[in-house]
């Protein structure tokens, strides 16, 4: 085991260390309450006990869930001092992160990502939280973990359509922060197809590079930490719109990402071959980019958004590789781009 980074997220410090597999040292020393989804129990738990094991999918972000940890913690009779270690991917992350911060209000937290997308985005930074009713993430806290475990080897029994999921979020990292890191994704495709170990570990540190860097800078997204949600906007309506069934989130955000791109181009932000060149990159993935959801069904999910203000949109677009800018959209041009 060797850490890799250390990150100082306002009074938060979280330590990230990169692990063998084993993923069992993440909550066996005590006191500790590891929470699982029902897929990565049956994969990874090795007999934990107690534990918390959850439905898997995205309608588990709810109150019940977090309701369901606490009452745990209440019985097992876990104190201000005990553990609530999250394993599994960013969902699980995002619960256990939230059940942790309003336990005796706030309690110990460590966090074992087990997919690609958590490992390289949601288990890092410290945004906790659920959805309500169809808005996604409406409720939640910042409250980082004092220790996120990577274990590249868990990836292998991560089913490809999951894997993918997870480009989508480095994809978005990249074209935040690291053009080398987006040569890599272009460049050595066969290979991350592959889950080549060595890739993957490269991709994950790279990409937590960048978004450590800018929530360091940022934590509370009182301004620069706005620009991680690239593309978020409208993949996190396409989520609400299709009941967060159809799709998974990383599917939604390489649709986003491509809508995105578009809108920049129609507001003379984006260059339109940098636009095509991250288009054609999603389709080289596979991303369905016309998921068939109706545009009258996405503008009234776009409207719940957080980031909205006085009534406008407040959307990420992209001038170049590492020049995002957050700006007020008006409605009328995002529906544009929904056609």
């Amino acid at each position: 085991m060797s850490e890799a980074f250390c990150f100082r997220f306002g009074e938060f410090r979280t330590r990230v260390v990169f692990t063998d597999g084993d993923l069992s040292a993440s909550w066996k020393a005590p006191p500790s309450l590891p929470v699982f989804d029902r897929q990565v129990y049956r994969l990874h738990a090795h007999g934990a006990d107690p534990a918390v094991v959850l439905p898997a999918g995205e309608t588990a972000k709810s109150w019940r869930s977090a309701r369901s940890i606490l009452a745990k913690a209440l019985a097992m009779g876990l104190g201000r001092d005990g553990r609530i270690v999250g394993v599994g991917g960013g969902v699980v992350c995002d619960l256990a992160a939230f059940a942790a911060s309003l336990y005796m209000r706030g309690c110990r937290l460590v966090l074992a990502p087990t997919t690609l997308l958590a490992m390289v985005d949601a288990a890092l930074g410290g945004k906790t939280g659920i959805n309500l009713d169809r808005a996604k993430n409406l409720v939640g806290t910042f409250y980082p973990a004092e220790e996120l475990r990577v274990a590249i080897p868990v990836l292998a029994t991560l089913p490809e359509r999951e894997l993918k999921c997870g480009l989508a979020e480095a994809i978005k990292t990249a074209l935040l922060g690291d053009a080398e890191l987006l040569a890599l994704l272009r460049d050595r495709r066969a290979e991350v197809e592959r889950a080549n170990p060595a890739v993957l570990e490269e991709i994950v540190f790279r990409s937590l590079a960048v978004k450590g860097r800018i929530v360091e800078n940022d934590f509370r997204e009182d301004g620069a930490r706005a620009v991680l949600n690239l593309g978020h906007t409208f993949a996190h309506a396409l989520e609400s719109a299709s009941g967060f069934r159809r799709f998974r989130h990383g599917e939604a955000v390489a649709w986003g990402l491509a809508k995105a791109l578009a809108l920049g181009v129609r507001l003379g932000v984006t260059s339109r071959a940098l636009a095509r060149d991250v288009t054609e990159l999603l389709e080289l993935y596979g991303f369905q980019l016309e998921p068939g959801v109706p545009r009258d069904l996405l503008l009234p999910a776009m409207r719940a958004d957080k980031k909205r203000r006085e009534g406008r949109l407040r959307l990420v677009l992209l001038r170049e590789v590492g020049a995002p800018e957050v700006r007020p959209v008006e409605e009328e041009r995002v529906a544009e781009v929904l056609k």
